[in-house]
């Protein structure tokens, strides 16, 4: 005691001799300040510890050494393509990890010479900035925080986000006492996180868990959202932008508030020139400081980016899929590992948008400002918007608020409004009631596209409509539509696999079906009962003619028909019945590619499926899926349809002959063309050894269609879009599609596909009996 006594007279009498002061109140105040500084001394580890241990709740719980370790956070679950793209996310808080390798250099020093430039030589706490801090408080001069990028790890991890360790008692005291608290976990936590991970671990895990405005977590998703690229790619002059924003994200959100972005961008480059890194002298910084921003700036939604369709509709799976293993889809960081290839699918999307650009403009031209709602008379529907937007949330919300019967559900259903539309030349605001918007947008042809590699089952491509933000329905799976003349392959198989060939010789006249105690004759397009011409049945499916469909069809029996459909891959119910033949029951494009692809696999039906394998947050694999697959039809069968198909691009007439001729040069193209009554549904489905694409083309209800069924027939309007589609793929050698031959079996053929050799009768006559499957 004496020596401490001994201690403090000493440094009052030096203070006193050094400042002149000889006041007894000086003594006293020296010797209570020191006495104090000795008790905090003391008090600071006792509180401390009282603090990690939460005695008597006072001050909350902490995170136990695991979670220190294993640090949660929300993180968004991945789509990625077969060839490594990001195709999107799904998230509460939009974040994705990335190892401190994937960080560039510049960011990395930019965040530790602007935010901690003592970072490498403190362990977790810096002391001398706390002086600083201190020493700026009581002088009036603040100098900057003094938290460290550990500290405010710390707090990204344990405090911000989950609010742990502010539930004590001594939290509900006040804003100060909180604070005061928070800290002092900080401190805490930041020594247990440099004791558990390195210095490289602990930089990559706080710009993994830093916010960046714009619905942007994490380094790698600012990035994206703000330059277009991977943080590997950062500049210095980016990264400083980044490094900027961690102190208020809002505030210098650099598409909110970019002059005080700028501003702080350049602050941040001058710490880097003071520091002589890389700005090693003046007129390399005047340059950098004087360029702009160079935002590519573009929010992360399901609205954009690719397959958007495709996301959203397997999102269903994925929940289901999450749920039975009690995983959240939305925060547990998934890779999700796709078929798609994004560059297919980008052409997919290209090609169907550039198309239906042009098809609206004749659409509404041919209608010259007409309603196309019309009935089979082609007259306008009456009432059709009425009874329409009664199906909308527009007229239920507002049934709701004032009853179905009240004028105020008319009044407020024309009450024009500001609104942003949909227009092929862009977005456009405008002034729409909701009857306005719903007669605008009923006006749009829609379309879907899916494409596969038929051997394996991998779908490449999923386009379910042109602009997901405005038209949510999925034209892939989730729709269905008569299939017009597509589906006439599958009468055609039976055919195949009952002894038929592709040679045998029928005249073209429309057979007789008693139907509800009528007789009807299958019309062919042109309202004709048939022309009597002589023709192989690989003409006649080349050409689409009803009638020697119609033929087949009897010979072999509805019910066959509708079991050989079903056993190549077709789902959806089928009516069997004689009309069938002409592709009367809806399907679904994504059975459509599947089974046909049956053709091309050598019999074998392969599912179409689109996941290959799913991860966790640490790459550790949850499942891997492989295709289902069965033999449908023997291969004998399977070719001598690809035969069959070949026959649009090489028998005269052919419904494929008006694919460009590049396509077809050194290349087996099969395909087959499909327009249902009125051409509300035009359809093409086009196959070659490697890949088998849909597209399909429509209303968006049967009763909107071209005036005319030339404009509107599947040539015109699906064909093009795959067309394009097939020359985007072979330009693109990345993408590994490759003309080519179609694969034989391997015995070989059991006949001959050289019609022109063999002798048919002058005559056929048309069995008007039913044909026995079993003969």
């Amino acid at each position: 005691m004496s020596t401490s006594v001994s201690l403090i007279d000493t440094i009052k009498n030096s203070i006193s001799k050094l400042l002149n002061i000889k006041r007894p109140w000086f003594g006293k105040a020296v010797r209570y300040t020191w006495i104090l500084f000795l008790c905090a001394m003391l008090g600071l580890p006792l509180y401390v510890y009282t603090v990690s241990i939460d005695l008597f709740g006072l001050f909350g719980g902490m995170p136990s050494l695991a979670e220190v370790e294993n640090p949660e956070n929300d993180l968004s679950s991945e789509l990625i393509s077969a060839d490594g793209v990001s195709l999107g996310r799904y998230f509460r808080y939009n974040r994705s990890q990335v190892r401190f390798d994937e960080l560039s250099p510049d960011l990395v020093n930019t965040l530790v010479l602007s935010e901690d430039h003592r970072f490498y030589a403190h362990s977790g706490l810096d002391f001398p900035a706390y002086l600083r801090v201190a020493f700026g408080l009581l002088t009036l001069q603040p100098s900057g925080g003094g938290s460290t990028i550990t500290q405010q790890l710390a707090k990204n991890l344990y405090t911000r986000n989950r609010d742990r360790g502010l539930d004590g008692l001594i939290a509900k005291l006040g804003r100060y006492p909180r604070r005061i608290v928070q800290k002092t976990k900080e401190w805490i936590i930041a020594v247990d996180l440099e004791r558990t991970f390195t210095k490289e671990e602990i930089i990559a895990l706080y710009l993994n868990t830093a916010e960046f405005s714009s619905n942007s977590y994490g380094i790698k998703v600012a990035t994206e959202t703000y330059f277009g690229k991977s943080p590997d790619s950062l500049n210095l002059q980016e990264s400083a932008l980044l490094v900027g924003m961690l102190q208020n994200p809002t505030f210098y959100n650099p598409v909110l508030h970019p002059d005080n972005a700028l501003k702080k961008r350049n602050e941040v480059l001058n710490k880097i020139y003071r520091s002589k890194y890389v700005l090693t002298d003046r007129e390399k910084y005047d340059s950098i400081t004087a360029i702009d921003l160079g935002l590519k700036f573009k929010i992360q939604n399901q609205n954009e980016g690719l397959a958007t369709y495709f996301r959203t509709v397997i999102s269903a799976y994925l929940m289901q899929f999450c749920a039975e293993r009690g995983i959240d889809l939305w925060n547990s960081g998934l890779k999700i590992y796709t078929t798609i290839d994004s560059r297919l699918q980008k052409y997919a999307e290209e090609s169907m948008q550039e198309h239906m650009k042009y098809l609206q403009g004749e659409f509404i031209k041919q209608w010259e400002g007409k309603n196309p709602w019309v009935d089979d008379d082609r007259q306008e529907i009456p009432g059709f918007l009425r009874l329409r937007i009664k199906q909308s949330d527009a007229y239920k919300n507002l049934v709701a608020r004032y009853g179905e019967k009240s004028d105020s559900v008319r009044i407020m259903l024309n009450l024009k409004k500001p609104m942003t539309i949909f227009s092929w030349n862009g977005e456009r605001d405008t002034i729409f009631s909701s009857m306005d918007s719903l007669a605008y947008y009923k006006r749009f042809l829609q379309s879907g596209l899916m494409s596969m590699d038929p051997t394996t089952g991998h779908i490449k491509a999923w386009v379910g409509g042109f602009n997901y933000k405005y038209f949510k329905y999925d034209h892939v799976k989730q729709g269905t539509r008569q299939p017009g003349s597509t589906f006439k392959p599958f009468v055609y198989g039976l055919a195949m696999e009952s002894g038929y060939s592709p040679c045998y010789v029928l005249e073209d006249i429309s057979p007789s079906f008693q139907v509800s105690g009528t007789v009807w004759y299958p019309p062919n397009f042109d309202g004709t009962r048939g022309s009597g011409e002589k023709m192989t049945i690989r003409q006649a499916m080349a050409r689409s003619v009803n009638s020697i469909t119609a033929q087949m069809m009897k010979a072999l029996g509805e019910e066959n028909v509708v079991e050989y459909a079903h056993r190549v891959g077709i789902e959806s119910k089928l009516d069997a019945v004689p009309s069938l033949c002409l592709g009367v029951s809806d399907v679904s494009l994504y059975e459509m590619v599947g089974a046909y692809s049956t053709f091309v696999n050598n019999g074998i039906h392969t599912r179409p499926f689109y996941i290959t394998r799913i991860e966790d947050k640490n790459g550790n694999v949850i499942e891997n899926f492989v295709p289902k697959t069965r033999q449908a039809i023997n291969d004998q069968t399977a070719y001598k349809m690809i035969y069959m198909l070949m026959g649009a691009t090489e028998e005269s007439g052919g419904t494929s002959q008006g694919l460009s001729r590049e396509l077809k040069i050194d290349n087996e193209i099969g395909g087959k063309t499909g327009t249902t009554n009125n051409a509300s549904d035009g359809w093409y489905v086009g196959v070659t050894h490697d890949l088998v694409t849909g597209v399909w083309v429509g209303g968006d209800e049967r009763a909107i269609h071209f005036p005319s069924w030339v404009f509107g027939q599947g040539t015109r309007t699906a064909r093009p879009i795959w067309d394009k589609f097939m020359t985007k793929a072979y330009q693109d050698t990345a993408t590994h599609i490759k003309k080519g031959k179609f694969r034989i079996p391997k015995s070989g053929l059991d006949i001959s596909l050289d019609c022109a050799k063999l002798t048919h009768p002058d005559s056929v006559k048309i069995d008007e009996t039913p044909w026995d499957i079993n003969h």
